[in-house]
């Protein structure tokens, strides 16, 4: 099984919750109450397409195979709800 790195865009909504998009994988757009449950939603919604992308001989964005998670450390930043 590969996994990919893939980077999104997550922003705050007005009306409350979240939306996550990428410029690397066209049509990602996922919308949840909490960062947590956006980040679940965007993943699922990223490997859809890039299942359906494999499935229909499509290529994938440069930027994603280039994306390749390799064995090692890599940095990410989470979000840590409190109440202050």
């Amino acid at each position: 099984m590969a996994e990919y790195l893939i980077p999104i865009t997550i922003e705050p909504l007005e009306e409350g919750g979240y939306l996550a998009t990428s410029q690397t994988i066209q049509g990602l757009i996922a919308q949840g109450r909490t960062i947590a449950e956006t980040l679940e939603i965007a993943q699922d919604v990223a490997r859809k397409i890039v299942e359906s992308c494999i499935e229909h001989n499509d290529p994938l964005p440069k930027e994603l195979t280039s994306k390749l998670a390799q064995k090692g450390n890599f940095e990410i930043k989470i979000p840590v709800p409190l109440e202050v």
